[in-house]
C-alpha cells in the first residue's frame, strides 16, 4: 500500500540536516530511508538500497508524519532505567551496611521497603536484588553444620576406640 504522504522541501532540508549531525549509524540508516522516500523513491526500492523491508519504510514514514524527525533520529533504544544514581542508592543501604558490619542480621525485604519509599512507587524484588549486587553485597549466611562433620554415631564410636591418656 503506497504512502500518500507528500515531504515539502523545508522537509527535506531538515531530513538532511540532521542526518549530517547524526552520529548514530542506526538513526543515520533510518534517516537515510526516510531521505531517500521524501525525494520520492518507492518503498520496494528504498528497501533494496538500505537493506530495511518495504513494510518498514512506510512505518518509518508513518511515524515521521505523526511524531515528527526526532522520533526518526533519536535513539529509541532503552537501557539503564535506574530510579537512583549510585550515590543515592548507596545512601539508602547505608545504615543497613552499618547493621551488617554488627552482625545483625539485615533481610532484603527491609532494603527493599526503604528503597520503595525513597523511589515513590512499587518495585520488583529482583531490582533489589540487581542494587545489592551492584554495591558489592553477597549473600552471606553461617552453616548449620559442616557438610562434612561425622554423624552423632560415629563421634560417639571413635571416641571408644581411642585410648586414654595415661597422666
Amino acid at each position: 500500500m503506497a504512502s500518500n504522504y507528500k515531504f515539502s522541501s523545508e522537509e527535506i532540508a531538515a531530513i538532511k540536516a540532521a542526518r549530517k549531525e547524526n552520529k548514530d549509524k542506526r538513526a543515520d540508516a533510518r534517516l537515510k530511508a526516510l531521505e531517500l522516500r521524501a525525494e520520492g523513491m518507492e518503498s520496494a526500492k528504498v528497501a533494496q538500497a538500505t537493506g530495511f523491508h518495504p513494510a518498514y519504510i512506510s512505518r518509518l514514514v508513518a511515524k515521521y508524519r505523526d511524531h515528527g524527525l526526532e522520533a526518526i533520529s533519536g535513539n529509541h533504544y532503552g537501557g539503564n532505567h535506574r530510579n537512583l544514581s549510585f550515590e543515592e542508592e548507596a545512601a539508602i543501604l547505608a545504615p543497613f551496611k552499618a547493621r551488617a558490619e554488627k552482625g545483625e542480621l539485615v533481610e532484603v525485604s527491609e532494603i527493599e521497603d526503604a528503597y520503595r519509599q525513597a523511589v515513590g512507587h512499587s518495585i520488583g524484588t529482583s531490582q533489589i536484588y540487581y542494587v545489592l549486587h551492584r554495591h558489592g553485597w553477597r549473600k552471606v549466611m553461617p552453616r548449620s553444620r559442616h557438610p562434612k562433620k561425622a554423624s552423632e554415631e560415629v563421634i560417639e564410636t571413635s571416641k571408644k576406640l581411642k585410648p586414654k591418656s595415661k597422666n
